[in-house]
């Protein structure tokens, strides 16, 4: 039972270091440049990415506090399946990614799979 929770405890802790990570895209263009080896050519699709990292910032901050709050981490652990597996889909459905995107694609895949078996031992574990 014990070593369950640890599991679920590192499986968040793990998905939340890397949905912080891009948060520096909110500082700007350059930051996002460096992140996903893509140019951002307007302003429009720059508020959208650094919304984006905003974005990210909330759902690895909520992951964070989850690892060590047990009643939010179906709900972190079900939010991480969703991000990252919507990533994935979204990537490997388009057939063409930059190398720098590809590598992000494959750290979700590493992660999607860490929460998936951290949600199965949660599950588990409350029976």
């Amino acid at each position: 039972m014990r070593l369950a929770a640890h599991l679920v405890t590192a499986a968040l802790l793990f998905a939340a270091l890397f949905h912080l990570l891009p948060a520096v895209g909110v500082l700007g263009a350059q930051r996002l440049a460096s992140l996903y080896g893509v140019a951002i050519p307007g302003d429009d699709l720059l508020v959208l990415m650094r919304h984006r990292a905003l974005l990210f910032a909330l759902l690895g901050a909520f992951m964070l506090h989850a690892a060590w709050s047990p009643p939010l981490q179906g709900w972190a652990l079900a939010a991480g399946l969703v991000s990252t597996g919507g990533f994935v889909w979204l990537a490997w459905s388009s057939g063409w990614l930059t190398p720098p995107l590809r590598t992000v694609m494959w750290v979700d895949v590493v992660l999607f799979g860490a929460l998936g078996v951290a949600a199965g031992v949660r599950l588990l574990s409350l029976r």
